[in-house]
């Protein structure tokens, strides 16, 4: 079980959470890209994402359930 804290600022509003280091590592071992989550995404895989989306809004008959994917295996 997580043991953690949360900091406060003086009117009593959350600004922060505290994890034990122990917890923290654990946690960066089992997740080794935790602390880069949430940073932007490089302009090349937002081109590429919106190439996607664009292919998929103009031939959505090419569009199929994950589940087909898998058919015939």
């Amino acid at each position: 079980m997580i043991q953690a804290q949360v900091v406060k600022d003086q009117q009593g509003t959350p600004m922060g959470v505290f994890i034990p280091i122990k917890v923290w590592e654990s946690v960066k071992y089992q997740y080794p890209d935790i602390e880069s989550f949430g940073a932007d995404l490089p302009q090349w895989e937002k081109d590429f994402i919106d190439r996607r989306l664009a292919m998929a809004t103009h031939n959505p008959e090419r569009l199929q359930p994950v589940a087909t994917l898998f058919e015939g295996l």
